[in-house]
């Protein structure tokens, strides 16, 4: 069956008010385990435990479990990078691909910083533009990238929830601006 976007709408309007501040997900696995009150109380502490469980120095493992606390069972990981002829491409990845991408390149010692921030919210969505500095070890003198990163976040009345983050490394035609937008 083909649905029309506008009936489409329709439809998850229909459902939400049938079943109240529930999240539906079409294809959901499996729910997200427990999070910490002080990593999703707020759209600063949720961002900062973004930051602080993916940097560690070389050898650590992550602590993927917070991680996965942090983000919908549908969420995405979006990467706009350039491509061979040189376009920007577009790289998406659910939590489990990420973890599994990410894992081996942060044991070599990763740490992501954030520079500043810019939120705009809507009563329970937040979009916050994120600058980040990353390095191989936390006393590094100069970041080996910057770029920024787009959080969409969702507060269900209860927590915040990352929603998505998609981002892009800065480049001499693109660079991070001194200071949010």
């Amino acid at each position: 069956m083909i649905l029309r976007p506008a009936l489409l709408l329709v439809a998850a309007n229909l459902a939400i008010g049938a079943v109240g501040n529930t999240r539906i997900q079409v294809g959901a696995s499996t729910p997200a385990p427990p999070a910490r009150h002080e990593d999703v109380s707020s759209i600063d502490a949720i961002v900062r435990a973004a930051y602080d469980v993916i940097s560690g120095p070389q050898g650590q493992k992550r602590d993927w479990d917070r991680f996965r606390t942090l983000f919908t069972s549908d969420a995405r990981f979006t990467a706009a990078m350039p491509g061979k002829d040189g376009n920007i491409k577009l790289i998406s990845l659910d939590v489990p691909g990420f973890i599994k991408v990410a894992e081996p390149a942060f044991m070599g010692g990763f740490f992501e910083k954030e520079t500043w921030r810019h939120v705009d919210a809507f009563a329970g969505i937040a979009q916050a533009w994120s600058a980040y500095e990353s390095r191989f070890k936390a006393d590094d003198e100069r970041p080996f990238q910057r770029g920024i990163n787009s959080f969409q976040l969702w507060n269900d009345g209860g927590r915040w929830w990352i929603v998505s983050i998609y981002w892009q490394a800065e480049d001499k035609s693109n660079p991070v601006p001194p200071v949010s937008p």
